[in-house]
């Protein structure tokens, strides 16, 4: 009787019906290994128990789970991220909103950041671990989020950072904030997408929580809470920066202009698409 072929990574990774990325990124964290060793490491037979463990993981990628939920975590401005099915997915996309937070905030000292929607916490602890001396507020309505958002800012962030840890609270957009605090900077990556929008039913974004994606409108609705409450929780001087859909661009400058900000404009993301617009508020 002749033993059973061994199953080694090169065969599990040629069998697979995945993506070579996707079933790569899997099967390290199965494995607990750096990617490297799928290749230093090629030839070695895996027990069974690991094998089993990565066809499962394999197989619910099959049904449409996504990546970042299956392993727990996603990369974001160099940090990585826990992910349940709690929370929003970090984007890379999103990575130009920090990016201008951050770029706002430059010369300003010890600077007061207000994330709305916070959801992983991946916008204020990206901010929060670019400036150490940055005060930052995270709010979010959903409390499951927000548990998750408090383990990813207590794992990626120094304890002893200037600006101290972040303020996260429950709060439906600004309702829970004390109404006395201003603040330089304010961004927001709200639910964008429009009611009936055949994209929620599609990949990914069947297994997200459906309320960080939709309003349950036409997209707009958060958006538009968002920039009414700004000016009277933005400095002289503060910024408004919001995340958006592909065509909500002009129609997102139009509500900032009829509030009355300054500056308005639209930044472009690697695709080309307009992401975010924002503006200043002169007060």
């Amino acid at each position: 009787m002749t033993s059973a072929t061994p199953v080694t990574p090169t065969a599990l990774l040629r069998g697979s019906p995945l993506p070579p990325l996707e079933a790569r990124i899997l099967l390290t964290h199965v494995l607990g290994w750096r990617p490297t060793q799928l290749i230093t490491r090629s030839d070695e037979a895996l027990d069974a128990t690991k094998v089993g463990q990565f066809r499962a993981l394999e197989a619910r990628r099959v049904a449409g789970e996504p990546v970042a939920q299956l392993v727990g975590t996603r990369e974001f401005f160099g940090l990585s991220f826990e992910v349940t099915p709690d929370v929003l997915i970090p984007r890379p996309e999103t990575e130009l909103l920090v990016d201008t937070a951050l770029a706002a905030m430059e010369r300003i000292s010890r600077p007061r950041v207000l994330d709305l929607g916070t959801g992983t916490g991946a916008i204020a602890v990206a901010i929060a671990s670019t400036r150490p001396d940055a005060h930052v507020w995270a709010l979010d309505r959903s409390a499951e989020a927000l548990v998750v958002a408090t383990r990813n800012a207590a794992s990626l962030l120094d304890a002893k950072r200037p600006g101290g840890a972040p303020l996260l609270a429950q709060s439906d957009w600004y309702d829970s904030l004390d109404t006395s605090l201003r603040f330089d900077v304010i961004v927001s990556n709200p639910p964008y997408i429009a009611n009936g929008d055949p994209h929620l039913s599609e990949g990914d974004l069947r297994f997200e929580p459906r309320g960080a994606l939709t309003d349950e409108a036409d997209g707009l609705s958060a958006i538009r809470k968002i920039v009414a409450g700004a000016p009277a929780r933005l400095a002289n001087h503060g910024v408004l920066w919001i995340e958006h859909g592909y065509d909500q661009a002009e129609a997102v400058r139009e509500l900032l202009t009829v509030q009355g900000f300054s500056q308005v404009r639209s930044e472009r993301d690697l695709a080309g698409i307009e992401r975010i617009s924002g503006g200043v508020w002169l007060g």
